[in-house]
Parts: structure tokens; C-alpha cells; sequence
């Protein structure tokens, strides 16, 4: 029997959390559609995984996948701030519709025993204390702004999960992750944004100086979670969380854009002035997780923006290249 289905299973954060399953003696079924993942993530893991392709949009996708599992990770969102205003009516159809039809599927479930949803630091838009605990209020400040598409489902989301799922014997566990970063999270991400704003000034990273406008003052700040931990953090909430428990997964070391700008630079080995611009609609100025109910069950983050950044930097730069055919110092 297979244990554990992951929906989104081919995306950033599900195909890693997918590797370290397998790593740990786990069979493992996914379901996704690659709309926003891709097949090629999962490769790598031939035929030790089983590959439902299908939508959580249809209640019959996600019946099949979810058939004899024990544990469910339910990733599957459209993600990526541009998405969020340019496309609210799809993150809404495929967070709620997806949301309600994973449910479905575990109320006529015999075998599921574990729910992980995972939600997002999004449901607090701009948090009323920093650091953040699970007890602040999620809030959608806003209905006339379609960047709280996505916030908005995920509070749903979350509702739903501890207040339409009412199966016995289901252990229900919310994770609300904080800015999960690593090589191939897509280009609608703050690291990827600056690195192709980078190459685009410096002629494919071959010029020494050169100047970017941020989507803001610079200022305002984040902690930043790399992957690698990310997964353990989900992982570990799905394994030892008590039902109806939220936790924060992320890291405590806040930093502001301007210097994320600068640590990337030194990496690139390029001097980047960063001006500010205008902040998008609804942007949130501030971001930094309490992740103490996570760490009561083991969970330990290493250092935010080391040797993570480092990795993701030099992945970043070498994938600019490669889809844009740049040789440094002929572009």
C-alpha cells in the first residue's frame, strides 16, 4: 500500500519534501498536473514513486490518487506573487476547489489517517507583531485587492481544514511556511526577481557594477528559510503535530531586501547599487516567523542565508544563462 500522497508533487517545495520521504523508506504517490511544476522534478526518482497525473480541480483526480494512503501533504496552489494579482480567479479556483475536493476525498477515505495542509505566511498580510506567533489574527485587509487571492484561499483553507473535516480518526495539521527559498523555485520569487534583474544590467553577470530598482524601498524585511530545512520543518509537523495544531515553519534571522542585494552581490562578485521603486499594492513591509511550538518538536533551521544562499545564487546564474544563451562577457 502506498503511505503518502503529496499534491503538487512536482513543484518546488513538493518534490523535495517527495525526495526526503523516499529517503526515508517511504512509498510515495503524487498528484499534480505540472501546471506550475514540471515532470522533469521527478524523474529522478523513477519508478521508486507513483505519478497520478491529475487536477485537484476534479474530485476524481484526487479520489484515485488519494486511494489506500495513509498520510496526506496537500501542496497543491498557484503560487508566486504575479500570479496573485494577474490571475486571482485561478489561484481562488485551484486553492478552494482543490481544498474542498481533497477533503471530499478523505471523508470517504478508509485509510487516511494524517492531513498536513500547508498554508502560508500570507494570511497575516502585514503581521500586528513581529516576531509572528500562530495566535495572531489572519486578516484579508482588502477584497478590492487581488493580491489577497491567494491569503484569502489559504485562510478558507484553513478553516476548512479544521472545520469541515470532522472524520474521526483524521489528524489534522496546518504549516504556515515563511519565504522557502532554494534553487528551481521559479522566477515569481524575490531571490530569482534580483538575480535576473542582475543579469539583465550586467550583460549575463559579466559587468562589475551595475544598478537595479527594487520593487520597494529596500527596506522592508524578511527571514528567509532554505529548503533543505523547509522540508524537515513540514516533515516534522507531519509526524509528531497533534490534530488542530498550526505551526510557523521558517527561520528567525530577519533581513532587510537591501541587504539580501548585497549578500547576493558578494556572492556574484558584483558591486549592485539598489535603488528604491514603488512597493507593489498591499506589499508587506515586514516578515519574521516565532517558530517556538516548532522547535518543541525537534524542528532545528541552520543558518538562513549561508551556504543556502550561496547554492541558490550560483543555480540562479548559471539557469539565466542557459535560457538566455549568454556567455558572460558577450551578451
Amino acid at each position: 500500500m502506498t503511505e503518502i500522497l503529496v499534491t503538487g508533487g512536482s513543484g518546488f517545495i513538493g518534490s523535495a519534501i517527495v525526495e526526503r520521504l523516499l529517503q526515508g523508506g517511504h512509498s510515495v504517490r503524487v498528484l499534480d498536473d505540472h501546471s506550475r511544476g514540471t515532470p522533469r522534478a521527478l524523474e529522478r526518482f523513477g519508478s521508486r514513486i507513483e505519478v497520478v497525473c491529475g487536477d485537484v480541480r476534479r474530485y476524481e483526480d484526487v479520489a484515485r490518487a488519494m486511494d489506500g494512503v495513509r498520510t496526506v501533504y496537500h501542496l497543491a496552489y498557484v503560487n508566486g506573487t504575479q500570479f496573485f494579482y494577474t490571475k486571482p480567479e485561478l489561484v481562488l479556483d485551484v486553492g478552494v476547489r482543490g481544498q474542498l475536493n481533497v477533503l471530499d476525498a478523505i471523508e470517504s477515505s478508509r485509510s487516511v489517517e494524517t492531513f498536513l495542509y500547508a498554508s502560508s505566511s500570507e494570511v497575516y498580510q502585514t503581521p500586528s507583531e513581529i516576531p509572528t506567533g500562530e495566535d495572531v489574527p489572519a486578516v484579508v485587509p482588502d477584497l478590492a485587492n487581488p493580491r489577497y487571492s491567494y491569503g484569502c484561499g489559504k485562510i478558507v483553507s484553513e478553516m476548512m481544514t479544521l472545520h469541515y473535516l470532522r472524520r474521526p480518526g483524521v489528524r489534522r495539521v496546518i504549516v504556515r511556511p515563511h519565504n522557502v527559498y532554494g534553487p528551481r523555485m521559479g522566477y515569481e520569487h524575490v531571490i530569482p526577481e534580483v538575480m535576473r534583474m542582475i543579469g539583465d544590467e550586467s550583460r549575463g553577470f559579466s559587468a562589475k557594477q551595475v544598478t537595479i530598482r527594487l520593487q520597494g524601498s529596500g527596506e522592508e524585511t524578511r527571514a528567509f528559510c532554505f529548503i533543505d530545512d523547509a522540508v524537515s520543518g513540514f516533515i516534522r509537523a507531519a509526524e509528531r503535530g497533534e490534530d488542530g495544531q498550526i505551526f510557523h515553519l521558517g527561520n528567525e534571522d530577519e533581513i532587510t531586501i537591501r541587504e539580501l542585494v548585497g549578500e547576493m552581490a558578494r556572492i556574484l562578485g558584483i558591486e549592485v547599487t539598489a535603488e528604491p521603486g514603488a512597493p507593489a499594492p498591499g506589499a508587506t513591509p515586514r516578515r519574521c516567523p516565532d517558530i517556538r511550538k516548532l522547535r518543541a518538536l525537534g524542528y532545528a533551521p541552520g543558518d538562513s542565508l549561508g551556504e543556502g544562499l550561496r547554492c541558490t545564487v550560483e543555480w540562479y546564474r548559471e539557469d539565466y544563462l542557459r535560457r538566455t544563451q549568454c556567455k558572460p562577457g558577450v551578451c
